[in-house]
């Protein structure tokens, strides 16, 4: 085979071949070095003639003069072409959509005034896919695409943070982003991806989601950057930064590097460590949690993480044996790994999930074994690396132990620590990754296989229906109707969302469900209905936090119930910033009603909740389980009517009055659903757990005209 003139398409952004301006605003980041960083390692193999990065052109007196040249060389094979459409100025990729069909237009005619036939498109983000499209087409060539960031994960990411559907569209154009992404994806011969968890939870939302399609490939990292110590790093400031926290620096190094977030889950981490008195006297534990000059000028969750680091530090008297600095550069980071592994230490991520874990190969790539959550991007990187321990992230005592079995045998640090420089130089250098790229596409043009019959469409460009259900009560019970509502679940992913609600906390609910093999959730809502959390990281809606925390004064909910006889405070692992849960014991205790008066005449203004008997749960007033199904239905604009809810306990009961289509278990708890019987559109199963919902499924034909029967006999 002839060597390939392969074209890259990155449209938005500043591109240029040295110093990028990464960062400088949310459309020059990750993508661009990519795009640039590919261009340059795949001009180096044999089998590529030509590399030609086509982007657009800018002049624009507010950026720097080097991206309104129209040719950039990159290298002897290699150059950024610098294509005109739309206005000359810089603009947000958001106001590019009206002007692609231009940039395909002059994209062609550049080609055919240069005499030049590439045999490869390959597009990066959802603008390019669209140009793709249509030059791959013009031409007669495979495309190749790369997502980076699909539409549909960024809306839900963009609802969570409190941003209505109206403005979703107005600024985001976030239909015509889906709409190109799926013509995209139903034209490529290929779409790379970073891990397998990206392909099944993230392109496994679109129609055209075809993972036959689909090849990982995960994208290279900068060796020059990232390697082995060689002595200087212990001379660099942050090196004296970190000493000052602890009694012995000399210690080796547990290192934990993440921004200030809940789902990083840096307080499982300290709190492993803190129970350990072995893993404390063998190392120091570092906590590098991005910037600060006061917590208390932070966001309210990272003033919480951090908060509560600081609590745990001193719980567990941990004063000189965890360091937490509260500054570090971006070129510091590097720094961090060398003294870390200097030191025969290990670095964790512990987060609850991660995506792909770019940090972890940063890590294996300066000769630092890894600890990893098992949730996500590090089974491939450990699966590739063989260079560390996969961990379920929200047990201490594994975290423990797996950190212990890396620093204890000195053997074996060193074989992990080699293994890892190994296996990113074969699977995560650029040069590796380049190489492979070249043999995933080749195969492209030798392929005579008939034209690809792309998947239906659904009617809508969203989900038009969505189905809520408990855990407890209705998936644990019976594995083998588990099972079957697993896979019923998983068939009819692209037409319906899958939420759980359920009285756990967000830990809890994580754990309960990788036991059991449930499908993660695109809605998970947690604590009865004080949390909500959306897929595939599980963000926070925090439109919703703000929205419940009126007239929520907890401290004084508090002093009035833990005087009164029969109610004894739950742990602290059940109670959360908007729920105050106690044991009841009906025997002694108040009545409900008595319960509700009390609280009346305190001047609170709450949502009380009794299940199982035993339980009691206060949320605020704005707080439950159907107020936040129905928060759901109205930010992502799905009808109540094609809501199917489950329940089996008291908890459930507002959930599934009103307008949603509802159905109880037949394994309910008692006869706290009793009254629900009497409501027309709550169908009661025959059956108990997933078995009642897959008949419920059937009754109201869920996922075919989502109807509501006449009323039945129970």
């Amino acid at each position: 085979m002839n060597p390939l003139h392969i074209l890259l398409l990155s449209v938005h952004g500043l591109i240029r071949g040295r110093e990028l301006e990464l960062g400088r605003d949310a459309d020059t980041g990750g993508q661009t070095l990519y795009a640039v960083e590919l261009a340059r390692a795949l001009a180096e193999l044999p089998g590529v003639a030509r590399v030609d990065l086509m982007t657009r052109r800018v002049v624009d007196p507010h950026v720097a003069s080097a991206y309104a040249e129209p040719i950039e060389v990159l290298g002897p094979k290699a150059r950024i072409v610098r294509i005109d459409a739309g206005p000359e100025e810089y603009i947000r990729k958001e106001e590019l959509w009206d002007h692609l069909d231009s940039f395909a237009d002059n994209a062609l005619a550049f080609l055919r005034a240069e005499g030049l036939n590439p045999d490869i498109v390959h597009s990066h983000y959802a603008d390019a896919g669209y140009v793709g499209t249509r030059l791959a087409n013009l031409l007669g060539v495979p495309l190749v695409h790369t997502g980076h960031s699909l539409g549909r994960v960024k809306r839900r990411r963009l609802i969570a943070s409190g941003v209505k559907r109206d403005v979703i569209e107005a600024r985001y154009h976030m239909a015509r982003r889906v709409e190109a992404e799926e013509l995209t994806l139903g034209s490529a011969s290929l779409v790379i991806a970073s891990t397998a968890n990206e392909i099944e939870e993230q392109y496994g939302l679109y129609d055209h989601y075809q993972p036959e399609q689909m090849r990982v490939i995960p994208p290279g990292t900068d060796l020059k950057r990232f390697m082995p110590p060689d002595g200087s790093e212990q001379h660099a400031p942050i090196a004296a930064e970190v000493a000052r926290f602890l009694n012995d620096p000399a210690k080796p190094m547990i290192l934990a590097v993440s921004r200030p977030d809940e789902r990083k889950n840096i307080a499982t981490l300290v709190q492993a460590y803190g129970e350990s008195a072995e893993l404390q006297e063998c190392a120091n534990l570092v906590v590098v949690a991005g910037n600060r000059d006061d917590i208390r000028d932070l966001d309210n969750g990272a003033q919480s993480v951090l908060g509560d680091l600081l609590l745990d530090i001193d719980r567990y008297d941990l004063y000189g044996k965890v360091a937490y600095p509260k500054h570090h550069r971006r070129d510091e980071v590097p720094v961090l790994y060398r003294l870390a592994a200097a030191s025969g230490g290990v670095f964790v991520n512990p987060a609850l999930t991660e995506p792909f874990g770019l940090t972890l190969i940063e890590a294996a790539a300066s000769g630092l074994p890894i600890v990893a959550t098992s949730d996500g991007g590090p089974q491939d990187i450990i699966g590739n690396c063989h260079n560390g321990y996969l961990i379920d992230p929200l047990s201490p005592e594994d975290m423990a132990s797996s950190l212990l079995k890396v620093l204890q045998d000195k053997n074996s640090w060193i074989h992990l620590a080699e293994e890892g420089l190994r296996g990113v130089q074969q699977h995560y250098a650029w040069p590796a990754h380049a190489r492979t790229y070249l043999a995933a596409v080749k195969p492209l043009l030798e392929d005579r296989r008939p034209t690809r019959q792309p998947p239906s469409r659904r009617p809508g460009l969203y989900h038009d229906r969505a189905m809520f259900t408990d855990l407890d009560q209705n998936l644990l019970g019976d594995p083998e109707s588990l099972a079957e509502f697993v896979r019923v679940v998983r068939e009819h992913r692209t037409c319906a969302s899958f939420g759980v609600a359920t009285g756990r906390s967000l830990e809890s609910a994580l754990k309960v469900m990788r036991r059991y093999g449930i499908p993660m959730p695109d809605v998970l809502i947690t604590s009865l209905g004080a949390e909500i959390h959306f897929a595939p990281e599980y963000a926070m809606d925090l439109a919703w936090t703000r929205h419940i925390d009126h007239l929520w004064t907890p401290s004084t909910v508090r002093a009035i119930l833990d005087e009164l006889p029969g109610l004894k405070r739950q742990p602290k692992s059940e109670q959360s910033r908007f729920k105050i849960s106690y044991y009841i014991d009906p025997q002694i205790a108040p009545s409900l009603e008595e319960i509700n008066r009390l609280l009346h005449q305190g001047d609170q203004t709450v949502n009380v909740t009794l299940s199982f008997g035993q339980f009691l749960d206060v949320l605020p007033i704005r707080a439950s389980k159907g107020f936040a199904v129905r928060w759901f239905a109205d930010q992502w604009g799905v009808p109540l009517e094609q809501i199917l809810v489950a329940g089996g306990s008291g908890s459930d009961e507002d959930m599934m009055r009103g307008n949603t289509l509802a159905v109880v278990v037949a394994n309910r708890h008692n006869d706290e659903l009793r009254a629900l019987a009497e409501v027309e559109r709550i169908y009661f199963a025959q059956a108990g757990y997933a078995r009642g919902i897959l008949e419920a499924i059937e009754h109201y034909d869920f996922y075919g005209s989502c109807r509501v029967p006449a009323k039945e006999a129970v």
